[in-house]
C-alpha cells in the first residue's frame, strides 16, 4: 500500500475546479449544509439551556466531554464499518435515527423535563452515531469528485457548513428560544430527515474492494488502519497537533458561553454574536484555505493557520471586551477552516481509497481523545482561576501544536 503525496499536495500546485453543483456533490454539500444547519441551532442553544438549569462550570463543560467521549469509544470501529459498508445507505440510517432521538429531546424540553443527565445522554449518544456518520462521509466523497478537485470540495463543503452554522443558525438562537425552548431542537431533527432523504438519493458506484482474507476481523482491520497512519510522517505530525488543539478547543468551547454572558457580562445576544463571528470568519477561511495552499503548500499553511490562532485566543484570554472577543473569533474561525480544509484533503489525498473510513476513523480518534479532558480542564481553570482562563490554556496548547509542525516543513 502506498502512502505517497500527490504532486498536488508536495508542491501546492493549482487544483482542479470542484465538480458541477448538479448531482452527487451537489447532492451531498446541501444534505451537510442542511443538517449543519440544525446542529448549530442545537449546539447553540445547548449551553444556554446548560447554563439555565446549573451555574457549576464543571457541570455545564461535562455536557461537552460527553460529547467527545464516544470517538474514543467507538470511533475506530466507525471507521472500519465503514469501509465494509454501504457508506450512502449508512449515512441516511443515521440520520434518521438522529431525527428520532432530536425530536423526542424536544417534547422533553417542550414538557420541562430536561435535566443535565438528560443533555448528558443526548450528547452521548448524537456522537456515538456521528462515528460512523463522519467516517463514511469522508470516504464516500473521493468517490463523487475527481481526486484533484478534493481541496477545492472540502473548501466548499466546509465553507457552506460554516455559513449555515455561523452566519445563519447561530443568530437565529435567541429568536427562536423566544418561540419556545424546544423550537431549536425539533429544527434540528427536521433537518436530520431532510439529510437523510438527500443522501438516500445519491446514486454512487461504490470503489471496488478486494476480497478479504479468511480469518479477517474488525480488529485486524482497525490495527491495519492505525498502522498505515503511524508509518505517514506527516499524517502522524498533523495527528498530534489536532490533539493539542482539540484539547484547547474543548476547553475554550465548554466554558465560552460563561466567558461571554459571566466575565465580559455581554448576554445571550453577546454569545451570540460571538458565534456568529466565528462563523463569518470561517466562511472566508473557506475562500482562503486553496489559495494559501497552492502558494505555500498544505503543511505550512496549517503552520500559518496555527500561528495566528494563538494570538486569537490569547486576545480573548487578557481583554475584557465583547469586540476584542468577537475580532479574534472571527479570524480564529477563519483560521481554523485553512487548517481544517487542509488537513481532511490531505488525509484524502495520502490514504489508500479502500482504507480511508479506518484511517480517517484513527485521525478523528487520536485526534479527540484529549477533548473530553479538554472539556473539564476548561471548566475546573474557570473554576479556580476565572472564567477567562480557558482562553489562556487553549493558547498555550495550540502554541505546542504549532510548534510540532515545525518539523514537517522542509
Amino acid at each position: 500500500m502506498t502512502t505517497s503525496k500527490t504532486a498536488a499536495a508536495q508542491s501546492g500546485a493549482e487544483e482542479a475546479p470542484a465538480p458541477a453543483w448538479r448531482g452527487g456533490f451537489g447532492r451531498l454539500w446541501t444534505a451537510a449544509v442542511v443538517s449543519k444547519f440544525g446542529d448549530s441551532l442545537r449546539t447553540a442553544a445547548m449551553p444556554l439551556l446548560a447554563a439555565s438549569l446549573t451555574s457549576d462550570p464543571v457541570l455545564v463543560a461535562l455536557v461537552t466531554a460527553c460529547g467527545y467521549l464516544p470517538w474514543l469509544l467507538f470511533g475506530l470501529l466507525g471507521g472500519a464499518v465503514a469501509d465494509r459498508v454501504d457508506q450512502r445507505r449508512a449515512m441516511w440510517a443515521v440520520d434518521l435515527v438522529r431525527a428520532a432521538l432530536m425530536a423526542a429531546f424536544a417534547v422533553a424540553v417542550a414538557l420541562g423535563h430536561a435535566s443535565i443527565a438528560l443533555l448528558v445522554a443526548l450528547a452521548f449518544a448524537l456522537t456515538a452515531l456521528q462515528t460512523l456518520f463522519d467516517n463514511a462521509a469522508t470516504a464516500l466523497l473521493p468517490s463523487l469528485v475527481p481526486k484533484a478537485a478534493l481541496g477545492s470540495a472540502n473548501a466548499r463543503l466546509l465553507t457552506g457548513q460554516q455559513i449555515a452554522g455561523g452566519l445563519l443558525a447561530a443568530p437565529l438562537v435567541p429568536v427562536l428560544l423566544l418561540a419556545g425552548a424546544a423550537v431549536p431542537y425539533a429544527a434540528d431533527a427536521a433537518t436530520y430527515v431532510l439529510g437523510a432523504v438527500l443522501i438516500a438519493s445519491l446514486r454512487v458506484t461504490a470503489p471496488e474492494r478486494a476480497p478479504r482474507p479468511p480469518g479477517s476481523t474488525l480488529r485486524g482491520d482497525i490495527a491495519q488502519g492505525l498502522r498505515v497512519l503511524w508509518r505517514d510522517r506527516v499524517l502522524r505530525g498533523l495527528c498530534v497537533a489536532t490533539t493539542l488543539c482539540n484539547v484547547g478547543m474543548a476547553a475554550l468551547i465548554a466554558t465560552l458561553v460563561l466567558q461571554v454572558t459571566g466575565w465580559l457580562d455581554a448576554g445571550h445576544g453577546g454569545y451570540a454574536a460571538a458565534i456568529a463571528a466565528y462563523g463569518v470568519g470561517s466562511m472566508a477561511g473557506g475562500l482562503l484555505a486553496g489559495r494559501l495552499s497552492r502558494r505555500i503548500g498544505r503543511i505550512r499553511s496549517v503552520f500559518a493557520a496555527g500561528a495566528v490562532q494563538i494570538c486569537c485566543l490569547t486576545a480573548m484570554g487578557l481583554v475584557r471586551e465583547l469586540w476584542v472577543t468577537v475580532i479574534a473569533l472571527a479570524l480564529f474561525g477563519l483560521m481554523g477552516l485553512v487548517w481544517n480544509t487542509n488537513q481532511v484533503t490531505l488525509m484524502q489525498e495520502r490514504s489508500p481509497e479502500a482504507m480511508l473510513g479506518r484511517i480517517g476513523s484513527a485521525f478523528r480518534t487520536l485526534a479527540v481523545a484529549g477533548a473530553p479532558l479538554g472539556a473539564l480542564l476548561g471548566g475546573a481553570a474557570a473554576s479556580a482561576w476565572g472564567l477567562n482562563t480557558p482562553a489562556l490554556l487553549a493558547a498555550a496548547l495550540f502554541a505546542a501544536a504549532t510548534a510540532s509542525l515545525a518539523a514537517l516543513i522542509n
